[in-house]
């Protein structure tokens, strides 16, 4: 272990507010004592202010005021960080291997009742992690580094509308995960505009020598978000689609990504969403139909035809 995570360890055993021994410190850390007191007095050095007892009850112990300060953490913010890491490896993040480390350090550097409350917090919580690609963990690194660094890079990039995939330099602005997938905002060379890239469609990429200025105040999630919605041209020209069922039903459709955005009224029993006719019929019957009888459209009553004609068009599909 480096010095300075010996240092940290250490740090982290007095943070509990007991006094601790430097043959305790020893043995925990699995180092030589008089290790531990060049250790003890190089933070000393640096401004930790370390209280030293000596005699038969004797020990080291940390001033309560810098116990509070932000560099520890306790039990809650603890588990709080531990439970936010499970749900980013549920995400893949792209830097597990540092993560993994950071997690360990809690773990490992906590107290005896912090270990047991930690242990409990943990036990009551289970992320279900999808089956992910891990492949796109060079290629995430790199897009950070371009953000990071505002450098241009290289990519090879395959669409779902194109047979062979084409090269072009983007600007990297900032990564969104959305619906279990990566995407990259990004400046496109090619296209001359700002567009979003699935990271998954990215072959290959390289570091270029070419640097950019971020625009300010610019939000990537903000911009995806913005891309996932029908742009609405004529607001005056929106209509109501009405929707009743169970209240859980209708929480969930209140809460869609889509859907969500466009709630005009809820009440106990029905939920209005104000949309363009066209959206009401290219893009919400597939989004009502795995409702089943759970949810009943009320207006406009064309709705209830479309979603007819959709559903003959999977019959058709699944007799030929």
């Amino acid at each position: 272990m480096a010095k300075i995570d010996n240092m940290m360890a250490i740090l982290w055993m007095l943070q509990s507010g007991r006094k601790i021994t430097a043959q305790q410190i020893a043995e925990k850390l699995e180092m030589n004592i008089r290790t531990v007191y060049r250790y003890i007095d190089a933070l000393c050095a640096s401004g930790v202010p370390i209280i030293a007892d000596s005699g038969h009850n004797g020990g080291y112990t940390l001033l309560n005021n810098f116990i509070e300060s932000p560099l520890l953490f306790d039990v809650e913010e603890q588990t709080a960080l531990l439970h936010a890491a499970a749900f980013a490896q549920d995400a893949k993040y792209f830097s597990g291997e540092a993560l993994n480390s950071a997690t360990t350090k809690l773990k490992m550097n906590a107290n005896q009742e912090q270990e047991r409350m930690i242990k409990q917090h943990l036990q009551g919580l289970a992320v279900i992690s999808p089956i992910g690609d891990s492949s796109l963990e060079p290629i995430l690194k790199k897009l950070e580094q371009g953000i990071v660094h505002e450098s241009s890079v290289e990519i090879e990039y395959q669409t779902s509308h194109e047979e062979q995939p084409k090269r072009r330099i983007v600007d990297p602005y900032g990564i969104v995960y959305w619906n279990n997938n990566w995407y990259v905002i990004a400046f496109c060379h090619l296209r001359n505009e700002i567009r979003s890239f699935k990271v998954g469609r990215i072959i290959s990429i390289n570091q270029t020598a070419i640097t950019f200025q971020r625009p300010k105040l610019f939000s990537a999630g903000e911009f995806f978000r913005k891309s996932l919605l029908p742009e609405v041209k004529d607001k005056k020209g929106l209509i109501p689609l009405v929707v009743s069922g169970k209240a859980s039903a209708l929480d969930h459709l209140c809460q869609h990504w889509f859907l969500g955005h466009h709630v005009k009224e809820r009440t106990s029993n029905n939920v209005v969403f104000l949309l363009e006719e066209k959206a009401i019929h290219t893009y919400v019957p597939y989004l009502i139909l795995p409702y089943g009888k759970s949810i009943q459209v009320l207006e406009p009553i064309s709705l209830k035809q479309t979603l007819i004609e959709v559903l003959n068009d999977l019959i058709h599909y699944y007799q030929v």
